[in-house]
This record gives C-alpha cells, structure tokens and sequence, in this order.
C-alpha cells in the first residue's frame, strides 16, 4: 500500500541547509541522527542514497524532518524539485530511514550529581534555546562547563552555518551571562 507523502522545504539561517518537512515522523521524537559525511551515514538508508548526490554534504535527521546541507557551489533553486521528488517516492515505498538504531537523544540529560550551575544551564537551554534551533532544522545540546565557559554541540543546519557564531555569542552567550553570573563565555564544541 501507498503512504499518502507531503514534502515541503523550510529556510534557515544557513544558505547551505534548507529543512525537507514530511507529514509524519520519521525518526522517534526529540531523538536526532546526525551524518556529517557519506561514510559516517552506514546505519541509515536514507542518508547513504542521499549521499549519492553530488551536492550533498551533510544530511541530518529529527522529527519529520530531514535537513540537507548541500556544497557552496549548487543553488537550492536547481535542486529543490529533484529533491521533493525522490524524497516523497522514498517514502511512498515505505523505505527505511534508518538500518538500527544509534539514536543521539536532544533532550537533555539532568544528572542529579550535576552542579546546580549546569542543571540551571540545561534548563535554559532546554526551556530558551532548543525550540528555536529545532525551528531551524538543527540540534543543540549541553556538552560541558568548566571553568565559567559553557560547550555546546551544534548540529544539522546550525554546523558550519555563518550566523550559527552569531547566534552564539549574541544570543545563547547573552542570555547564559545575563541569566548566570557563573557563564562567561558560550562555544561551539566539535564544529
């Protein structure tokens, strides 16, 4: 039987990502899949065929949604409908998205041995931070603190986007400070 597949595209701050929304889930909620590159993407059907094009640099999974980041020199304009296409038929046939699980939960882990510092950063970014990175087609997630500097891993379309420093000084270091006088600096871990 046929699935009934509707593919619509979001934009984000990243020119090189662009977010293909699908009407269902396609991975459990609030569990990301994040392949940086065609070798790394072994347990996933889905990102090797993705792979398989040219343009193709990264491919990152959450939700309903898949986001592709694509190389500098490919418009989204020129690719865009072959996308949709061979997305919504993969769908439709029912392929797999992933081969086994090795899921990356983005929901964030509270130890109850955490210093409260970092219990209260997680709860920033969980309550502040999280929704709106999701919104964007990426992922964000508490790495570590030490030393009054805040780790963050970046991943989907917030890895190697040009506003992703921006979003990260202006915005994630500014609340973190101006919430926590124990921050006194936000960055990117693994980018």
């Amino acid at each position: 039987m046929t699935r009934y597949v509707n593919i619509y595209t979001e934009a984000n701050p990243n020119p090189n990502s662009l977010k293909f929304v699908a009407n269902f889930m396609l991975v459990p909620e609030n569990v990301s899949f994040d392949y940086p590159d065609a070798p790394s993407a072994a347990q996933s059907p889905l990102a090797m065929e993705l792979f398989g094009f040219d343009y193709v640099r990264r491919v990152f999974f959450m939700n309903n949604f898949v986001t592709i980041t694509k190389d500098e020199t490919t418009e989204w304009n020129e690719v865009i409908p072959a996308m949709r296409a061979f997305l919504k038929e993969y769908f439709e046939q029912n392929k797999p998205v992933l081969a086994a699980e090795k899921a990356q939960t983005t929901h964030t882990v509270f130890n109850d041995d955490d210093p409260e510092v970092v219990k209260k950063i997680k709860h920033l970014l969980d309550e502040y931070v999280r929704p709106a990175v999701e919104s964007d087609g990426g992922a964000i997630s508490f790495h570590s603190f030490d030393e009054g500097t805040v780790k963050l891993l970046l991943q989907g379309s917030c890895s190697g986007c040009p506003s992703s420093t921006l979003t990260l000084k202006a915005g994630i270091e500014n609340l973190l400070k101006r919430m926590l006088p124990e921050v006194k600096e936000v960055v990117a871990e693994g980018v």
